[in-house]
């Protein structure tokens, strides 16, 4: 069963009612950060129940050994972890001589709200102790976007039917280990505590990376909303900081902590001003105040909504459901910094490791594009060209030669750091999303100069690795591309997967013709790339011939194209034959089991054809989507975006609308059981493709015509959505009986229509 417990709102998510069964989701879903460190939302006080707890900065990890006995050439070094950090949020509570812990009191009113609209996190309730004394609790706090390396927390208690003694405890703990850490394994050695006035530090440092981190909090306290000063009691020990203030209050009286935090890094800071830096940020962010900080946070959330909202009028969980996805995106990934990227788990969990996958490629670039400006996506790219060298070390280890480059599954400086075999060797159709994310930006926009000045070397290094990559087969007279793993992760070790072989083909293609586009137009560029790369004609017409001859599994009595060789051996049997007591089949099934059955755990040859959609004609989506939409499990988060897109493609309402709902409340409804280890971030930006993509119907086409055909499913009023295409505004709002477009000013767009797709002249967009 989905969870349903999070209460529909337009512009919060809303949980009222404490249950213990919910707490490791909600530290999930109710997540903070701002793109260059985050944390779930754990309690601020003692809590003895189970919990996840977990603060992340971006870009510090650790390099946790895989090295086993079956260990075979070419397999990764290491396994990357996103590192916990230390712990500034905790503020032990004590009411006289009782600990304040949620897993042994009686909660009444318990309410916890993430803020979308303004960017905070609040909780609320009356807790019963067991000695009696009852208190009401009101918490805020955030992750500032304004001063990055800043957090706040106000925390204020009131006594109900008591008046006595409350001490507030903060601190800060880094003692931390992972939630998937063998045997409570510790990544971090503390090099200083450094205790001051109502402030204090802990330097740390990583193992094996030494990344060196300084953690920070500073307080203040108001009773009655008034400042007031109490005395400090200090307690140091092995790991962790605690400062103890201990106050009198009456019945019905408020005391409140303000506790303000700061990570500061080597990435960013040399390592002898990290613990000065600190101290300023807290010092500093205290001297500002909360509620100036709360505003100037108010402020950017509102600046970020202006080009990254959509509005969706008569359904509220699909309009949660999609501030949800852009509002942790944002949280995710500000594109302030080419060294960062955007993990699967964001902030949220530690799961999956690594910095990226190819879904930035695939999925998120186009969220960055439209809603940002184009210097966002562009350091996305610029992340994959900066590891250019790793890439190739990374196919020379695996035998491939003349700067051909394999891309990492996982990453978080270039190396491969995944620990999955058949990931790591076989799932190479990751180096085409390298390709297609390049042609992406370039056509949505423009900037082809791009290309000269840093795609083009990609690119050729990966169409050397694809023409390495195939073989001739004389049975078949075509080249084949054998034990590979496609984008369905439920089949392994397969030859000729459609979706792997077209990617390649597709790539190889894309990358000759862009070489003649700067041997003409760029030809500095040009003749600087081919004496750094040695390329020679010769070795593009073999590239071509690969291209030209590459073999694609089809059935003609089908006239389907076929996800592998082999596919129809399998017993065929519809999705909705599985008995429910067998979903999820990743959680039910033996692998075994799973890799013998027809049952697909994603978009595979349909990310395909999602991925080159004009180069098929509706027919031939109709028949692809109607064959494999049935026997898709969706156990992938990024399954249901691409089959929302495509089913709205083929006017196939209903079931665009239900896979949109899968993917934009994935988390929120908890669809695959696991949103306790974190929310799927890489996928939310599928989410708003399925909108911008799918009932939008939006194209930039190869010429570089931007097209609408947008749809509307029957349980929405309207819906509208902003993009920034090539550095106009556009809102397209589109409602059950008119479709408009305005600039950025409010003014209507008028249109041309062409069968039935609406086309925006270049022209009219140029003068916006």
């Amino acid at each position: 069963m989905n969870k349903n417990y999070i209460i529909p709102n337009e512009w919060s998510i809303i949980e009222e009612g404490f249950c213990a069964e919910n707490v490791e989701a909600s530290e999930s879903l109710f997540s903070i950060g701002n793109g260059a460190m985050g944390q779930r939302a754990n309690f601020e006080e003692d809590y003895s129940g189970n919990t996840f707890q977990g603060s992340y900065i971006g870009g510090i990890y650790y390099p946790d050994k895989t090295r086993v006995g079956w260990w075979k050439n070419g397999y990764p070094e290491y396994f990357a972890k996103v590192l916990n950090a230390p712990n500034w949020i905790g503020i032990g509570i004590q009411i006289n001589t009782t600990k304040l812990d949620l897993n042994t009191c009686k909660v009444s009113n318990f309410k916890r709200e993430l803020n979308m609209k303004e960017g905070w996190l609040s909780r609320s309730f009356v807790a019963k102790l067991p000695t009696g004394e009852q208190i009401e609790v009101c918490t805020k706090r955030f992750i500032s976007i304004k001063y990055n390396e800043v957090g706040a927390i106000a925390y204020t208690v009131k006594p109900l039917n008591f008046s006595g003694e409350i001490s507030f405890s903060p601190y800060i703990d880094a003692g931390i280990v992972n939630e998937d850490a063998n045997y409570d394994e510790f990544f971090w050695e503390i090099l200083q505590i450094s205790p001051e006035e109502n402030k204090g530090a802990i330097l740390s440092k990583t193992l094996k990376t030494e990344f060196h981190v300084a953690t920070a909090m500073a307080v203040s306290f108001t009773s009655n909303e008034k400042p007031i000063e109490i005395p400090q009691q200090t307690l140091i020990e092995e790991k962790s900081i605690t400062y103890s203030y201990t106050l009198n209050i009456s019945e019905g009286e408020t005391a409140t902590i303000y506790k303000y935090g700061s990570y500061v890094s080597s990435l960013n800071h040399s390592n002898e001003e990290l613990l000065d830096a600190a101290f300023k940020n807290v010092t500093e962010a205290k001297q500002i105040g909360f509620q100036q900080l709360l505003n100037s946070q108010i402020d950017s959330w509102k600046n970020i909504w202006k080009t990254a909202d959509i509005i969706i009028e008569g359904d509220v969980k699909a309009q949660q459901g999609i501030r949800f996805n852009i509002f942790q995106l944002n949280q995710t990934y500000m594109g302030t910094d080419a060294r960062l990227n955007i993990g699967p788990k964001g902030f949220t969990g530690e799961k999956y490791g690594g910095s990226t996958y190819w879904d930035t490629e695939a999925y998120c670039i186009p969220f960055y594009m439209a809603t940002k400006d184009a210097s966002v996506a562009k350091n996305l790219l610029l992340y994959r060209y900066n590891q250019l060298d790793k890439a190739i070390e990374n196919a020379e280890k695996l035998g491939f030669t003349n700067g051909a480059a394999l891309y990492p599954m996982v990453t978080m400086n270039g190396e491969e750091c995944h620990n999955e075999w058949e990931i790591t060797f076989e799932e190479i159709h990751r180096n085409g999303a390298m390709v297609y994310g390049i042609y992406n930006y370039v056509n949505y926009t423009q900037d082809f100069e791009y290309i000269p000045k840093n795609g083009l070397e990609v690119m050729i290094a990966i169409a050397r690795f694809w023409h390495q990559r195939a073989n001739f087969s004389e049975a078949k007279n075509k080249y084949v591309i054998l034990g590979v793993t496609g984008p369905n992760e439920y089949e392994n070790n397969v030859n000729n997967n459609f979706y792997t072989n077209y990617l390649a083909k597709w790539c190889i293609e894309y990358t000759v013709d862009c070489l003649n586009k700067v041997k003409h137009n760029y030809p500095d560029d040009f003749e600087r790339i081919i004496n750094k790369t040695n390329l020679k004609a010769e070795e593009t017409y073999k590239w071509l011939k690969v291209a030209e001859n590459m073999y694609f599994p089809f059935d003609a009595e089908k006239n389907i194209y076929l996800q592998q060789d082999g596919f129809l051996d399998k017993e065929i049997s519809s999705v909705d034959k599985l008995p429910i007591s067998d979903r999820p089949i990743n959680q039910k099934w033996s692998w075994d089991r799973i890799l013998r059955s027809c049952y697909i755990k994603q978009a595979d040859v349909l990310q395909g054809i999602f991925f080159f959609e004009n180069k098929f004609s509706k027919d031939e989506v109709e028949r692809h989507f109607d064959f494999y939409e049935p026997l898709t499990v969706h156990e992938s988060s990024l399954s249901p975006c691409v089959h929302s897109i495509l089913a709205a493609s083929i006017d196939r309402m209903p079931k665009a609308y239900e896979q949109y709902v899968r993917t934009s409340r994935l988390d929120l409804d908890d669809y695959n059981h696991e949103v306790h280890e974190g929310c799927h971030i890489t996928s939310m930006a599928g989410t708003w493709m399925s909108i911008v993509q799918g009932f939008g119907g939006m194209r930039v086409w190869d010429d570089g015509k931007l097209t609408f055909n947008p749809q509307i499913p029957k349980e929405w009023k309207s819906y509208s959505f902003t993009i920034n295409f090539r550095g106009s505004i556009i809102k397209v709002y589109k409602s059950q009986t008119a479709c408009k477009f305005f600039n950025e000013s409010g003014n209507e767009i008028k249109m041309l229509v062409n069968n039935n797709e609406i086309l925006i002249p270049s022209n009219q967009l140029v003068t916006v």
